[in-house]
Formats: structure tokens, C-alpha cells, sequence
């Protein structure tokens, strides 16, 4: 039977120690222990394994806990079918939130080319206006652009 110890492990997986001692204290690797006072760690294949879809669990940017519920499912003897019919509702519900987060990052990636294209029409004019008239909305109102302003007129 093979085994592997943690620096192997590490290496092949390009993760450092210190993240398998991590996935070990959470429960998703259980290595027996050799050497003088069980120093040494000694992983299987079963850990090796569970090793792989932790971290490819992780690439899906799941949970450790959705990944530990379907590394388990995957060690599980029970009902393959039931096992795929869950791990295709987490599935959906991480595409759901990754959607979501891409709906968020594409409104924000329009915010900042209207802001580039702002700079680059002052620059453009030649206009040697500083950062807030790049910036400040262009239908702010005149005190919403001088802040100075507004507390003139509402008191300090």
C-alpha cells in the first residue's frame, strides 16, 4: 500500500505543509501517525484522494464545509444517485452566487471605463482641473461637487 508523507504531498499538490496540517485539523485528512511519539505523519491513497478533491473543491471556491460534505458523500456507500443529486445542487447554488458576483464586477468594470473615459476627454481639453473633476459625478449638483459649499448653506 502506498504512502506518502506530508512534504510529498505538499510538493505534488503545490500547497505548503501548514495548509494539510490545516485540512487535517478540520477533519477532511486523517493521517496515522509513525516515528518516536507519533511525530511523523504517514497519508494513504484514501487521504491523497481526499486531498486532491479538497482542494479542487476549493478551485470551485466551495466551502470547506460543502467540501467536506462531498468528500464524504464520495467515501459514502450509500446511493450514488442521491450523492450526484446533491452535489449538483451545491453546484447550482455556487453558480448562482459566482453569477451573481459577475453581474456585480461587470457593473463595476462599466463604472470604471466611464471614469477612463472621463480622464481622457479632460485630458484631452488640456483641462488642468485636479482629481475631483475627474471624479465628481457630472450630474451632481453644485454642492454636492463643493463640499464647502453645502456647509456654508446647513451650517457647520
Amino acid at each position: 500500500m502506498a504512502t506518502f508523507t506530508i512534504t510529498e504531498l505538499a510538493r505534488e499538490f503545490d500547497v505548503t505543509p501548514r495548509a494539510i496540517r490545516f485540512y487535517e485539523d478540520q477533519g477532511l485528512l486523517a493521517p496515522t501517525r509513525a516515528g518516536t511519539g507519533g511525530r511523523q505523519r504517514v497519508y494513504t491513497q484514501r487521504d491523497r484522494t481526499r486531498l486532491k478533491l479538497t482542494l479542487r473543491g476549493k478551485r470551485l471556491g466551495l466551502s470547506l464545509s460543502e467540501v467536506r460534505d462531498l468528500v464524504d458523500m464520495y467515501e459514502s456507500p450509500s446511493d450514488t444517485a442521491a450523492q450526484l443529486e446533491r452535489f449538483l445542487q451545491v453546484l447550482a447554488g455556487h453558480r448562482g452566487t459566482l453569477e451573481r458576483q459577475l453581474e456585480d464586477l461587470q457593473v463595476t468594470l462599466g463604472e470604471i471605463a466611464a471614469h477612463e473615459a472621463r480622464c481622457r476627454a479632460l485630458l484631452a481639453r488640456g483641462t488642468k482641473a485636479g482629481p475631483a473633476a475627474a471624479t465628481a459625478p457630472t450630474s451632481a449638483s453644485p454642492a454636492a461637487r463643493d463640499p464647502a459649499r453645502a456647509r456654508r448653506r446647513t451650517g457647520p
